[in-house]
């Protein structure tokens, strides 16, 4: 079997790792020029039932368990008017069900634990091409081409491997984030550190919410959340301007909550959040799949990556227990698209469901 898998992110180095874990070759393909090209993202919570059952059969739960946060999962609510906790979840000694890592070091971990050379960096797809039956064609943007007899698309909400099986592209929810970073929390922002504790804390009022994570190495991300055009921020650019912006937004918040606004290091980063339609589906081909965000693009609400994850496991493990590359794909798809369906349905309103009052254990149901 030739098979090709385009993004290597933990969806598509999962597959990749537990394919050759049964001796069938692999090629991944990114974009990226090499794995440190550009920032993962924050820190991710991976659940017992199903980001850590991929990484249990990639033979890497061990060494995850090792570089894992368990005090990551404590999660705090605050009033946005007075910064007051409102509710604490604090986690048991031993509990490990959403353990925190950071989505650098779980690339990492992936990307170690694969042959030498199965990762061809600086490979940006421009198209799938060949016939149903295969064999399918990639045409990559530096003009160059590779034949294969599967292509599993792990490319995320922008996939250009979506459009050999989906003409489906995903919408504005109306919902977006506004990414501040802050560094070396525990001397520079120290009070921020105290209030957002050894995980989450957050903070809403019904139309606005504040979303600070604890990152590892004395980092925290904050995600300023509003209901907004696409395009509220064009003519906008200068740090200034958008903080500006955003204390008239959250204007008569607590002041120890508007640090998050005013004392980040560094620029915002806009992130709108997009979604697929649910049900997503499509007409099955015998060479082209999508799995993860490519499959069913939902809010980031903690299952992402965790559904990434599960979907490459189990197409792996079908591609290694099938007679054919044909049969392996109708197996992981009668599967997981009636789970992604569910899934997505029950987390449609799920962004606008984060502007509203939460104590932990709403954020703990609306995250599972």
């Amino acid at each position: 079997m030739r098979i090709s898998i385009i993004g290597a992110g933990p969806g598509g180095l999962t597959c990749a790792r537990i394919l050759q874990k049964h001796g069938i070759g692999v090629t991944v393909y990114d974009r990226d020029a090499h794995s440190a090209a550009r920032d993962q993202g924050g820190t991710l919570d991976l659940h017992a039932d199903d980001g850590q059952i991929a990484l249990r059969e990639a033979g890497l739960l061990d060494e995850f368990f090792r570089q894992a946060r368990p005090e990551g999962q404590e999660m705090r609510a605050l009033e946005p008017e007075t910064g007051r906790l409102l509710s604490h979840h604090e986690p048991a000694k031993d509990e490990l069900f959403r353990p925190e890592i950071d989505r650098g070091q779980l690339r990492e971990l992936l990307l170690g634990s694969l042959e030498p050379g199965t990762v061809r960096w600086g490979r940006a797809l421009e198209e799938v091409g060949g016939p149903d039956d295969g064999p399918r064609r990639l045409r990559f943007t530096d003009g160059t081409t590779v034949e294969t007899d599967l292509v599993v698309g792990a490319d995320g909400a922008s996939s250009r491997v979506r459009p050999a099986v989906s003409a489906a592209v995903p919408q504005y929810t109306g919902v977006g984030f506004l990414e501040a970073w802050f560094h070396d929390v525990e001397n520079a922002h120290p009070e921020l550190s105290a209030l957002v504790g050894q995980g989450s804390a957050v903070a809403a009022d019904g139309e606005r919410a504040l979303f600070a994570q604890r990152n590892s190495g004395g980092h925290i991300r904050v995600y300023a959340i509003q209901q907004r055009p696409v395009d509220w921020l064009t003519g906008v650019s200068d740090t200034a301007a958008i903080r500006a912006r955003l204390l008239d937004i959250f204007a008569g918040w607590a002041p120890s909550m508007l640090r998050m606004i005013t004392d980040n290091d560094g620029p915002y980063v806009d992130r709108p959040l997009f979604a697929l339609p649910v049900p997503h589906i499509w007409a099955h081909s015998p060479t082209v799949t999508l799995l993860g965000d490519a499959a069913h693009l939902m809010p980031p609400l903690g299952v992402g990556a965790n559904l990434a994850m599960l979907d490459a496991c189990e197409l792996a493990l079908a591609l290694a227990g099938s007679a054919t590359i044909d049969d392996a794909v109708r197996a992981y798809e009668a599967t997981m698209l009636p789970r992604s369906t569910e899934t997505a349905r029950a987390l449609e309103n799920g962004a606008k469901g984060l502007l509203e009052r939460h104590d932990t254990e709403d954020l703990a149901r609306l995250q599972q």
